[in-house]
C-alpha cells in the first residue's frame, strides 16, 4: 500500500488542524482523502492529524486506516463495535481531536480538501464555525428536494441564513467543541446549536464532486427524520433552561380560553337562553380548561427537575475571560499539571 505525501514523524506538538472524518464502508476512498489532505496541507504550511472514526465498517476500510496509522502517525483510529451513527463518531473524533482548527468531512470524496485553506481564511475572519455551501451539487433529487426543505425549516425556526445546514465539511474554532452535545441525528443542527449558544456562523461555497465508489446512504426518508429532530433541537435550545415558559405558557393561554368559553355558557344558562348541557362548545371549553392546566403542571415539573439537574454550562457560554479570574485559572491548570509530573 502506497501514501501519498511525505511521512512526518510525530513530534508530539499541538497541530494547526485536526480532520475528523467519520466512514461506514468506504474503504476505496479512504486512502485517496488521505492523499488529498496531506498534499493541500503540506501547500498550505499548515501541521494535522487525521481522526478516522470506522462507525461499524465490514468492509476492511478498518485494516486500510491501520496500515495508514502504521506510516504516518499523524493518522489515528476510533473503531466503534458497531454502527451507532454518524453523531457519535463525529462526538467521539472531536472529544480526541487536538488542533487548533478542527475539520469534520465525509470521506465519500465527495467533499474536496483543495477547500481547507478558504475554511481557514473565513475563520481568520472572525467566524467561529464555517460551514460548507454545495451551490453545484452532484446527488440525486430524492436528496436534494429533502435538503432544501430542511434547510428552510430550520433557517426559519433559528433566524439563520444558511443554504446548506447538512454539508459534512466544516471548520470549528476548538473552543466551540466543548458547548456540543451530539447524540441521536443531531450531527444535522451542529451550526444551528453552535448559534444557539453565541458563536458565530459563516458559511463558504465549496466544490462538491461526484461520487466515485458505492452509493448515498440517505434519501427522502430523512424528512420525517428531520422534522422530528428540529423539533428537539428547537425545544431544547429555545426552553430547555425553562419548560415553564413553553408548556406553561400555552396551557395558560388554553385554561384562560377554556374559562371563557364556559363563563359565557354559564351566563347563557343563568339567563335561561336553553339548557347547555347537550352544547359541544361546553364540552370544548372543559377541554381547554384541563388541557391547559395539564400543561401547566408539565411545566412545574420540568421546572422541578432542571433546578436539581441543571449544569453551570448548560446556562451559558463564556466568550473570553481576562484579568485576576483568568490568572487565578492559569496558576490552577499548571499547579495540577506540575502534580502529575
Amino acid at each position: 500500500m502506497s501514501f501519498a505525501g511525505k511521512i512526518e514523524p510525530d513530534t508530539g506538538l499541538t497541530p494547526d488542524c485536526s480532520f475528523v472524518i467519520p466512514f461506514f464502508n468506504e474503504h476505496e476512498s479512504l486512502e485517496i482523502l488521505y492523499g488529498e489532505i496531506v498534499e493541500n496541507c503540506a501547500a498550505l504550511g499548515k501541521s494535522f492529524e487525521l481522526i478516522f472514526v470506522d462507525d461499524g465498517s465490514n468492509d476492511g476500510g478498518t485494516q486500510v486506516v491501520r496500515d495508514m496509522a502504521q506510516k504516518d502517525k499523524r493518522v489515528s483510529l476510533l473503531r466503534f463495535r458497531r454502527n451507532f451513527g454518524k453523531s457519535a463518531a463525529l462526538s467521539a473524533g472531536f472529544g480526541v481531536a487536538s488542533g487548533d482548527v478542527v475539520f469534520s468531512m465525509d470521506a465519500d470524496l465527495q467533499d474536496n480538501p483543495v477547500e481547507i485553506g478558504n475554511f481557514l481564511k473565513a475563520l481568520g475572519e472572525g467566524a467561529d464555525v464555517v460551514s460548507g455551501w454545495k451551490q453545484v451539487r452532484n446527488d440525486p433529487v430524492d436528496k436534494t428536494l429533502p435538503s432544501k426543505l430542511f434547510n428552510g425549516a430550520v433557517n426559519k425556526a433559528f433566524g439563520l441564513d444558511l443554504n446548506d445546514h447538512n454539508c459534512g465539511f466544516k471548520a470549528y474554532r476548538r473552543e466551540t467543541l466543548p458547548e456540543l452535545n451530539l447524540y441521536g441525528e443531531l450531527h444535522r443542527f451542529v451550526p444551528a446549536l453552535l448559534h444557539a449558544r453565541g458563536f458565530r456562523i459563516a458559511q463558504i461555497p465549496v466544490e462538491h464532486r461526484a461520487r466515485r465508489f458505492g452509493k448515498s446512504k440517505f434519501g427522502a426518508k430523512r424528512l420525517v427524520k428531520g422534522a422530528l429532530d428540529l423539533l428537539t433541537v428547537w425545544l431544547t435550545t429555545r426552553y430547555g433552561a425553562r419548560p415553564l415558559h413553553l408548556f406553561g405558557g400555552t396551557g395558560l393561554v388554553a385554561s384562560t380560553l377554556g374559562v371563557a368559553i364556559l363563563g359565557y355558557l354559564s351566563v347563557l344558562w343563568a339567563l335561561g337562553m336553553g339548557p347547555i348541557g347537550d352544547r359541544p362548545l361546553l364540552m370544548f371549553g372543559m377541554l381547554l380548561v384541563l388541557t391547559g392546566g395539564q400543561l401547566i403542571g408539565v411545566g412545574l415539573l420540568g421546572e422541578l427537575i432542571l433546578a436539581r439537574t441543571i449544569g453551570e454550562k448548560d446556562k451559558y457560554a463564556v466568550a473570553e475571560k481576562c484579568g485576576a479570574v483568568a490568572d487565578r485559572e492559569l496558576a490552577g491548570r499548571v499547579g495540577a499539571a506540575e502534580l502529575l509530573h
